[in-house]
């Protein structure tokens, strides 16, 4: 029997008003954010950006703040409704027979969505791959607009908490890692939103 999370679920640090999403970026981007305090140039508002309410999700993309580019992880509290109102608006980034009826329905629902939903493998402290999913957020065009001009409460640096993470597990000190970890709790997602990212589907 299968004691572990629903292969799809959101799980997040999150408290009544806004929930956690993560970013790397470089650290012209990351500290011009940090001092506004919301995303500006550099950083382009032409391109998509995604972000991930899994930490872990985010070491393994940036390699614990390491990989060219990313060597600034930031934690950005975004307000509940922006979280949902992407979700609502948006398309499965890739077409999924157990989603959409046929190919050319999902193609003309991701023309109309302006945010894109991927599922991949979460992953353990080591980044090693478990078999339930973690949701990317993919956000363009008008979702980047509100993002950056609306949704965005508080920008905060989490470089540091990454570099101790990294240190901590090389060492195998399981005690630190628990410690440092944030602690993600399974987001209650409304039933209308479930079903369009995909949450459903029983792969």
């Amino acid at each position: 029997m299968n004691t572990g999370p629903p292969l799809r679920q959101i799980r997040a640090q999150f408290d009544d008003h806004t929930i956690r999403v993560y970013q790397a970026y470089s650290p012209q981007i990351a500290t011009r954010a940090l001092r506004a305090q919301t995303f500006v140039a550099p950083f382009k508002m032409s391109r998509m950006t995604w972000i991930k309410p899994s930490f872990l999700w985010m070491m393994y993309r940036c390699g614990w703040g390491t990989k060219p580019g990313q060597e600034r992880v930031l934690a950005i509290d975004i307000s509940r409704e922006g979280f949902e109102w992407a979700l609502r608006n948006s398309c499965l980034s890739h077409f999924d027979a157990a989603h959409d009826e046929t190919e050319e329905q999902w193609s003309l629902r991701k023309e109309k969505s302006p945010v894109r939903i991927q599922w991949d493998p979460e992953r353990d402290a080591r980044l090693e791959r478990l078999e339930h999913r973690s949701i990317q957020i993919g956000l363009s065009e008008a979702a980047i607009e509100k993002y950056v001009h609306e949704w965005i409460q508080r920008i905060s640096d989490a470089t540091e908490l990454a570099h101790k993470l990294e240190t901590a597990v090389a060492n195998n000190d399981t005690a630190s890692v628990q410690s440092l970890l944030p602690v993600e709790l399974p987001y209650s997602v409304p039933a209308d939103i479930q079903s369009r990212i995909g949450m459903l589907i029983d792969e």
